[in-house]
């Protein structure tokens, strides 16, 4: 027989599981399948060494979903960001401090394979909420009232609501016959944790000079040690070359790119490299359907925009689902969640995209630029506040 469910998420990294916890908290029956197993041991084979800065948004969807206090002893708080303008001359740095705007910081950050470890541990005491790693998505059919998803153990489960969360490659969306907007960079991203010498002091830096900027987000000590997860982004042959360095190198080309800025760094991590581009999905739905994350929008990894505009379409989402849960996954309710998202996606896409086409600049004029227009946004103080605001999802 065809179970009958509330949701169906597909997809079970960290916005999927969110997505489960979130619709599963507001009372509706949720299924979420992933056809990898979550890896969350640091060490082991696979684990995503990425981490993920949660900005203030973002921790109201953790905290009704029941995560937050599961993350937070975990969580290291971002109260600077401080960006460097490396480029040429001396270089040019500013501190934004989310003081000026509060007194919460900034946001939080944790590691990727920590997240997906307490978030599935979550979803295992919700009575209407399941996780099942190692089942996929197979196929759908949609009805009026309801899609019907094969899922790749050979079951078929009925649902009123069908929540892509299966990333770039959805199956979700090219199953519904959604095309992507994709647009390359010639980058690749390199991401890794490091100790350093200095603390941290709870400072995100992101220290720019060409191909892309070297961001350093704090991270809890390792082994008594001062740590901070790395984003370092670079033409593709060129970080190609930097992954397959012995550690001892890698280690005194991090420390040059870094400016120093904490001391001599050391990797404590292995490598992950994945290609940076910009994909846009023609559609955020389908009949039955809506898509979310990096199903419906891929960006590169600055001013941590990504995830927390994805949690932005979980909470949009599962807001509309309660407002009127007799119509899970109608065409109403789905019109809206495009309607309201599609503007704060695209503002997001754009402003990422001059910034990092801005950021792989080398040569003075860019330089210069970059230098100059720093000091213009952090020395307004009424300017930087907006700009902090926007940053965070608020003032659009």
């Amino acid at each position: 027989m065809t179970r009958q469910i509330d949701i169906l998420v597909s997809g079970g990294g960290i916005a999927g599981l969110s997505a489960a916890a979130a619709f599963g908290a507001r009372g509706f029956s949720v299924l979420c399948v992933d056809p990898a197993p979550p890896v969350t041991v640091m060490e082991d084979a696979g684990a995503d060494l990425r981490s993920t800065a949660f900005l203030q948004p973002a921790r109201a969807l953790l905290d009704e979903a029941g995560l937050w206090a599961r993350l937070a002893p975990n969580a290291t708080p971002l109260q600077i960001m401080r960006i460097v303008e490396a480029g040429r001359g001396a270089p040019v740095t500013r501190d934004f401090d989310a003081a000026d705007l509060g007194p919460l910081p900034f946001g939080w950050n944790l590691p990727n394979w920590l997240l997906r470890r307490e978030m599935a541990a979550r979803i295992a005491q919700m009575a209407r909420v399941e996780f099942r790693a190692g089942t996929g998505f197979a196929g759908i059919t949609t009805r009026e009232d309801r899609a019907l998803v094969r899922l790749s153990d050979g079951e078929c489960v009925a649902a009123k609501l069908v929540v892509a969360a299966d990333g770039r490659s959805s199956p979700v969306r090219e199953a519904c016959g959604i095309g992507v907007r994709t647009r390359r960079y010639g980058q690749k991203a390199l991401a890794f944790a490091v100790t350093h010498e200095r603390p941290h002091d709870n400072v995100s830096t992101e220290v720019h000079r060409s191909g892309g900027p070297f961001t350093l987000v704090p991270l809890p000590d390792h082994e008594g040690r001062p740590s901070s997860a790395v984003i370092w982004m670079e033409p593709g042959r060129e970080a190609a070359r930097l992954a397959a360095l012995p550690v001892s190198d890698f280690d005194i080309e991090a420390t040059a790119r870094s400016e120093r800025v904490l001391g001599r760094l050391h990797l404590v991590t292995g490598r992950q490299a994945w290609p940076i581009i910009m994909q846009t999905a023609r559609a955020l739905t389908a009949r039955r359907v809506a898509l979310v994350a990096e199903a419906a929008h891929v960006m590169p990894p600055i001013g941590a925009q990504g995830l927390n505009t994805s949690l932005a379409d979980i909470a949009c989402l599962a807001d509309l689902a309660a407002a009127r849960p007799e119509a899970l996954g109608d065409a109403a309710m789905l019109d809206a969640y495009a309607s309201r998202r599609a503007g704060d996606i695209a503002l997001r896409e754009h402003g990422i995209d001059a910034l990092n086409r801005l950021a792989m600049a080398g040569g003075p004029l860019a330089q210069g630029l970059r230098g100059l227009g720093l000091s213009v946004m952090h020395d307004l103080p009424a300017l930087r506040r907006g700009l902090m605001r926007l940053g965070l999802g608020a003032g659009r």
